[in-house]
């Protein structure tokens, strides 16, 4: 076996969304990473094809959001279809197409296709020298000395070799299967959920003529899910019978009486069948997402039903929100107890997202005759509900709970745990141009010379909310008027003067390179 004695700060084994997320955040920072993946390049199969305005902002960070615009597509909502076809309810977000973004300065809902999404991210990692990605090869064991070092064997699938390495730290990004969960004797909760469905991906350059949104089809015999996720993409779900599997679909023929629908009587000529694929969804979560230098992120710590287009988003946010803390950690800045708010923020936040894509599921696919019926019933009656279209069509996700690096109160609401938002500026321009990469303080009083030197010592930059009307709309809704905004967005503290603001800034001097 070769073995390297040279001692990488983070190894990251996993070059999916989630792993090169977080290599490109931990190397802007200047920390050294090492990706392992087992595939040569991109896995070449459609899967996940949505994601969200916060989502989309992390991508800005990483240096991407204008190469995504150009791949991705807005989605203009979402409709609820009978098993007939007729419209139940329609939940319009039109105005991200017309530039009516929401809290994050982006579209709300943006289709796209997934290897082409992860040739963007690898493609950005190539002018970062202080990542190295190395594809073809299996890890094979993930163990820890006790001494704070890491080994991870793997193997050369093209030449056979055995190697080694040690690492300060391992984030395990590689799915579901999960050899650095398994390594960590973590096990996967089931959160009872579990359906059968199809997946069908189907490429054409003749326009459907359809609402450009997405179509869901609440039977309990045969849901449905429609959407377009690209120029000529089109990508449709259909829970599958008992006996039935993908064998039974992988001929335009035998797709016809399900996607009809959508297509008419569109030639067979025209439609390329790009896959058709079956998919058990699942919701699991994991009970331990880290054991001393060693955690887990994306697929490996949850996996959640699609039905709110939330999978993806949670590895990404798993990334995010340990990245910075984990750099910090290695700088000397922050206490590796900072590490133990990744799994306590994390993990009960992932929950209530797997919560509400099982509630969505069941919904719109569960209760039999009876079910069908009473969505019948309620869904064209939903607009009556005061602020449910708004709380539909809006992405924001739960607030963090109280850790160490979220000061909430134990009672009462607070803007502390949630997004600050990515306001416009005056003069032009949004906030995190001016929000940088570390800490910062925001603010709506004004901020003395010694202040600012104070939060200046601590790594942090000062915002001057009152720049922003709508950052200062946003500050007078959640009754603060200064905040302790973090590298993730999240705000850290939210009170009425800074000087408090201040005493809850760690110190934190990494800056993007």
């Amino acid at each position: 076996m070769s073995r390297s004695d040279e001692l990488v700060p983070v190894v990251i084994v996993g070059a999916g969304p989630a792993g090169v997320t977080a290599a490109t955040l931990l190397g802007q920072y200047g920390v050294q990473c090492l990706v392992l993946d087992r595939w040569d390049g991109v896995y070449p199969q459609p899967r996940a094809v949505h994601l969200d305005d916060e989502i989309y902002r992390i991508l800005r960070r990483l240096g991407i959001a204008d190469e995504f615009a150009a791949l991705s597509r807005p989605s203009q909502g979402l409709q609820l279809l009978d098993r007939d076809h007729r419209v139940l309810a329609v939940f319009d977000r039109g105005g991200d197409h017309a530039g009516d973004w929401g809290r994050h300065g982006y579209p709300r809902a943006n289709m796209f296709d997934q290897p082409e999404l992860e040739h963007l991210l690898r493609t950005n990692l190539k002018g970062q020298d202080t990542i190295t990605l190395r594809g073809n090869v299996e890890v094979t064991e993930v163990a820890q000395d006790g001494l704070g070092r890491v080994r991870v064997d793997f193997t050369d699938r093209v030449t056979g070799e055995h190697e080694s390495v040690l690492a300060r730290y391992v984030l395990g990004c590689d799915g579901a299967n999960s050899v650095v969960r398994q390594s960590i004797g973590t096990t996967m909760q089931d959160l009872k959920f579990e359906q059968r469905w199809l997946v069908v991906d189907v490429d054409t350059p003749v326009e459907l003529d359809q609402w450009e949104g997405v179509h869901q089809v609440c039977d309990t015999h045969r849901a449905a899910t429609y959407m377009r996720i690209g120029e000529t993409r089109y990508r449709w779900e259909f829970r599958l019978l008992p006996g039935e599997t993908a064998a039974d679909f992988e001929a335009l023929e035998s797709l016809r009486p399900l996607i009809s629908p959508w297509v008419g009587t569109l030639a067979d000529a025209e439609l390329d069948l790009v896959r058709v694929a079956e998919y058990t969804f699942r919701a699991q979560l994991a009970d331990r997402w880290r054991d001393r230098n060693v955690f887990i992120l994306g697929d490996a710590a949850h996996l959640t039903p699609p039905f709110i287009g939330q999978g993806l988003c949670a590895g990404i946010r798993d990334a995010m929100n340990l990245s910075w803390k984990l750099a910090g950690v290695l700088a000397g800045d922050l206490p590796d107890s900072a590490l133990d708010t990744y799994e306590a923020e994390r993990k009960p936040h992932v929950r209530s997202i797997i919560g509400l894509a099982k509630l969505v599921g069941v919904s719109m696919t569960q209760g039999g005759r009876a079910g069908d019926v009473l969505r019948r019933f309620i869904a064209p009656r939903l607009h009556w509900v005061h602020g449910l279209r708004d709380r539909l069509l809006d992405s924001e996700t739960p607030a963090l709970h109280r850790t160490s690096l979220v000061t909430r109160p134990r009672l009462g609401r607070s803007l502390a745990g949630r997004q600050c938002p990515n306001a416009l500026l005056v003069g032009g321009g949004r906030l995190d141009a001016v929000l940088g990469t570390g800490f910062a303080v925001v603010s709506t009083v004004p901020v003395t010379s010694t202040e600012r030197d104070a939060i200046a010592a601590r790594g942090a930059v000062v915002v001057d909310a009152t720049t922003s009307p709508q950052l200062h709309r946003w500050l007078a809704a959640g009754g603060a008027r200064a905040v302790v905004v973090r590298p993730d967005f999240t705000v850290a503290y939210a009170g009425s003067d800074v000087a408090a603001a201040i005493r809850a800034l760690p110190t934190f001097r990494l800056s993007s390179r």
